[in-house]
C-alpha cells in the first residue's frame, strides 16, 4: 500500500509540476492545476486513459514513455501481485484448515505461536505427531506467516473468545499448549480451553513463578516457567560449564543425550528400576511420578511408566535402544 502510494503521489507532483506542456482537451485555455493532475495520474496510472488531459510538450511525451508508463506497470504489479498473495494465502489456509478439519478429533491445539510455540511444534513433529494433527491459534500477523510456512492449519483471532477456540476445535482436543508473550492472556485462555473441554492435557507456559499456582487454578495440567528455567539454566553453567551443557543437551532435540517417556516391558516387571539398560530417572506409577530411588517403586510392576535418558539417536518413544517390537506390560493378563 505504502509503495503504491508513493507511486500515486510522485506521478501526481511530476505531472504537477510540469502542468504547463499538458493541456485539457475539454477546455484548451484553461490551465492545469491539482486537481487535473490527481485526475490524470489516476487515470493513467489505472490503464483507464480517456484522453481528456494529454501531454502537448515533447520532454513532457518523453517522461511518458520512459517515466510514467514504467511507474505504471509497476503500479499494476503492485495491485495485481498483492490480490493475487492475499488470494492465495487465503487458499493456502481454506486448505489447511479443511485439511484438518477431515481428521479434527483428538488434535494438538498451539496457542500462541512465538519462540515457545514454534519449539513445542517442533518436538511434537520430531516425536511422531501428524503434522495435520496441529492447529495454531494466533493473532499475529508475523506468527501467522511462520505458521503457513510451516505447513500448519491456522484460526486468527484473540485465543481468550470462546468462538475463536472454537473454530479451532478445542472441544475435541487431545492436548492444548498454550505460549503467548503475557501470563494474564495465558491464564484467560486456560479458563476458557478447561470451560470447553474438562478432558482436555492442557499445557500452559508462564513468565514468572508467581503465576504457577494461578495456572494451575484455572486447570492447566502441566505449568512451565520460562523465566525461572532460563535462569536456573544460567545459574548452573556459571556454577559449572560441564553442568549447564548437559542440562542444554538434554533439552536440545536430536543431538546426544534425549529425556524420554516409555511404557514397560513384559520383561522388566520386578525388577528394581537400576538394573535397566536405559537410565531410570522417574517411575510414573497411578499417575503419580516418583524418583527412581524411592521405595515405593523399588519393583517395577505391570502399568508403570518410565521417564529415562538415553542416546537421541534413538527413537524417543521406542521400548528400549535398539528395541521397537517388545511387548508392553500396561495390562493385567
Amino acid at each position: 500500500m505504502l509503495a503504491a502510494f508513493a507511486i500515486l503521489v510522485g506521478t501526481m507532483l511530476l505531472v504537477y509540476f510540469d502542468r504547463d506542456a499538458y493541456t485539457d482537451n475539454n477546455d484548451p485555455e484553461r490551465a492545469v492545476g491539482m486537481v487535473d493532475a490527481i485526475y490524470y495520474t489516476t487515470v493513467t496510472l489505472s490503464t483507464t486513459g480517456y484522453g481528456d488531459i494529454a501531454p502537448v510538450e515533447a520532454h513532457a511525451r518523453l517522461i511518458n514513455a520512459f517515466v510514467i508508463t514504467p511507474l505504471r506497470i509497476a503500479f499494476l504489479v503492485l495491485l495485481i501481485g498483492t490480490t493475487l498473495e492475499v488470494l492465495a494465502s487465503q487458499g493456502r489456509e481454506i486448505f489447511r484448515i479443511s485439511r484438518w478439519r477431515k481428521s479434527m478429533g483428538q488434535h494438538v491445539v498451539v496457542i500462541g505461536y512465538g519462540t515457545k510455540g514454534r519449539s513445542a511444534v517442533e518436538t511434537l513433529i520430531n516425536n511422531g505427531q501428524d503434522r495435520d494433527g496441529i492447529v495454531v491459534v494466533d493473532s499475529g500477523a508475523a506468527a501467522l506467516e511462520d505458521a503457513h510456512t510451516d505447513g500448519l492449519a491456522v484460526v486468527t483471532g484473540d485465543a481468550t473468545r470462546r468462538e475463536v477456540l472454537r473454530r479451532a476445535g478445542v472441544a475435541n482436543a487431545s492436548h492444548v499448549i498454550i505460549t503467548t508473550d503475557r501470563d494474564d492472556s495465558n491464564v484467560l485462555a486456560t479458563l476458557t480451553v478447561r470451560q470447553l473441554n474438562p478432558k482436555a492435557l492442557i499445557v500452559a507456559a508462564v513468565r514468572e513463578q508467581e503465576n504457577v499456582a494461578l495456572m494451575r487454578q484455572s486447570g492447566a495440567d502441566s505449568v512451565i516457567t520460562s523465566s525461572d528455567a532460563v535462569g536456573r539454566l544460567i545459574g548452573l553453567s556459571s556454577l559449572s560449564p560441564t553442568l549447564g551443557s548437559v542440562m542444554e543437551d538434554l533439552l536440545t532435540y536430536g543431538e546426544g543425550l534425549e529425556v524420554a517417556e516409555r511404557d514397560l516391558l513384559v520383561s522388566e516387571v520386578g525388577q528394581p528400576p537400576q538394573s535397566l539398560p536405559d537410565q531410570v530417572v522417574a517411575v510414573v506409577r497411578d499417575e503419580r511420578v516418583y524418583r527412581y530411588f524411592d521405595p515405593v517403586v523399588t519393583q517395577l510392576a505391570r502399568g508403570d511408566r518410565l521417564i529415562v535418558v538415553r542416546p537421541a539417536k534413538e527413537l524417543p518413544w521406542a521400548p528400549r535402544p535398539g528395541t521397537h517390537d517388545e511387548e508392553f506390560a500396561t495390562e493385567e493378563p
